[in-house]
């Protein structure tokens, strides 16, 4: 099992170019471009959100990854949370082997109930640039996320946006991952917290809308 420690911040869209040149900057390197496309399964009434986890199939350019993460906490943008990620051999879940990595009791039952109804509920697809900065003894994977979530309901297409940095600790002490947030939003006000994992605004767009609403829907 690992501890997923990141932090997201929201940005607009016309401004990812700017913080582009500022981690291209900081790095010496251009940002690494990927597309990446993400399955997020789940039964009818929610059972993987209710126990607070997810299950995500994604394709990635060079294999697909299967990934079960437990909802953890976040504040302030700062997410910690359990995660187990392994390699498949192509666009399908393999739970199974999935239940095997998994080592904590309580999530581990909550996959195998589920397993059986799992469907696909909704995607994230979006272009990733990634650079890898290096501060205060910490390395931390700096990701350029633009795209969207996606679902249909009933045969019609619901989307939300996707515009955020996230900043993940890859080694090193946390408090290096918090002072390139710091520094980050002291030079980019328009970089704010947030808290909603993609996760959580894919299963917000699914969703029933209130009567007389078209929010969140194009």
């Amino acid at each position: 099992m690992g501890i997923e420690r990141e932090i997201k911040l929201a940005l607009p869209t016309s401004d990812h170019e700017e913080i582009a040149r500022d981690l291209t900057k900081r790095t010496g390197q251009e940002g690494r471009k990927i597309h990446l496309t993400n399955v997020y399964f789940d039964t009818a009434d929610r059972a993987l959100a209710k126990a607070k986890s997810a299950v995500r199939l994604r394709g990635a350019p060079d294999q697909w990854l299967q990934t079960y993460k437990t909802a953890g906490e976040s504040s302030g943008g700062l997410h910690n949370r359990h995660e187990w990620e392994m390699p498949v051999a192509g666009e399908a879940l393999e739970i199974d082997k999935l239940l095997e990595l998994c080592d904590d009791e309580h999530a581990r039952n909550a996959l195998r109930d589920a397993a059986p109804e799992l469907n696909a509920l909704f995607r994230t697809d979006f272009d990733r640039v990634i650079w890898n900065v290096d501060i205060d003894g910490a390395t931390i994977e700096a990701a350029l996320d633009l795209g969207e979530v996606v679902t249909d309901i009933d045969g019609e297409r619901r989307t939300t946006p996707i515009s955020e940095l996230e900043l993940e600790l890859k080694s090193g002490d946390e408090a290096g991952m918090t002072n390139l947030a710091a520094q980050m939003r002291g030079a980019f006000l328009y970089l704010q917290p947030e808290d909603a994992s993609k996760a959580r605004r894919g299963y917000e767009l699914c969703e029933p809308k209130a009567e007389g609403s078209n929010g969140g829907v194009k």
